[in-house]
């Protein structure tokens, strides 16, 4: 199956009052000292206008998660990271919980792919946070080909958790990294891009994991110095999402088809929609199979 997916799902909102994550570099933090700065930073580091909810609602099923402690902070609260903190970790899987309790068939990926500023008793932390989430809805590992809709169903999970840090060996229900493998154009140039996710899919392993296609374009130092105040929805996505969008209606779901895509700003052309559409290639093709 192809399923529609955000990138860095979270950053809908992001705290300009906090201090500069630890994923930037010192240069920036020093900068970031000067209130503006951090305004320009928000305008580049919001990738979606919608909340998870809106975001499910809207058929998003796969959501790009980076995470980090609060350094100087008392505990081990963890929150969403795009250079600027974001809502707590907690509040967001609660969010995505109650989306899934009233809709009982519904699948999502959560793939944990950035981790900042945390050592083992905040990955404990976050850990037993996940699974006090979700709890019985949680996928264990399995191999990816058995796990099939009518599979889930029948075991009444919804969630499958993907953790790119060595402690998911101790847990059932953390998918390591490496089964959700998603190869990163970073390049601003829309043809590069293309290009990209023509090659990486055609180098998709045909068994074992899933696989992402980002189709999304990465704003340089420099792009972001000649388009200050503009910001990275218009510098770069409205101007392009037309031509991604047009690749992604020539793609087909299965084997060594597209299985992930992830976009920014989601609802800004029919992407989702889009996506899901091509799932009825599928049938068509079980149909002329029998």
């Amino acid at each position: 199956l192809l399923f529609p997916g955000s990138h860095d799902s979270f950053s809908y909102w992001v705290d300009e009052k906090s201090p500069v994550g630890p994923d930037q570099g010192t240069a920036i933090k020093r900068l970031a000292r000067i209130s503006l700065v951090k305004k320009i930073m928000k305008k580049w580091s919001v990738t979606q206008n919608l909340t998870f909810k809106e975001q499910l609602e809207g058929g998003i099923r796969y959501f790009d998660l980076r995470v980090s402690s609060k350094p100087g902070e008392i505990g081990q609260e963890i929150y969403f990271i795009h250079g600027l903190f974001g809502i707590k970790v907690r509040d967001g899987l609660k969010e995505i919980n109650t989306f899934l309790e009233q809709h009982p068939k519904e699948v999502v990926f959560l793939d944990f792919n950035h981790f900042y500023a945390m050592d083992d008793s905040h990955h404990y932390f976050l850990i037993n946070r996940i699974r006090s989430a979700f709890g019985s809805k949680l996928c264990s590992v399995e191999c990816v080909e058995y796990v099939t809709l009518q599979y889930m169903w029948e075991k009444k999970h919804q969630v499958l958790i993907f953790y790119h840090y060595p402690l998911y060996e101790e847990y059932s229900f953390l998918w390591p990294g490496n089964k959700m493998p998603a190869p990163w154009a970073n390049t601003t140039n829309v043809h590069k891009l293309l290009q990209f996710l023509e090659t990486t899919l055609e180098e998709r392993s045909r068994y074992g994991t899933f696989h992402v296609s980002q189709a999304i374009l990465t704003p340089r130092v420099k792009t972001i110095a000649r388009h200050l105040i503009r910001g990275l929805k218009n510098t770069l996505v409205h101007r392009n999402l037309p031509m991604i969008l047009n690749w992604v209606k020539a793609q087909k779901p299965g084997v060594m088809g597209v299985n992930i895509i992830t976009s920014d700003f989601v609802e800004l052309v029919d992407f989702a929609a889009t996506v899901i559409a091509l799932n009825d290639l599928l049938l068509e093709e079980d149909e002329s199979a029998t």
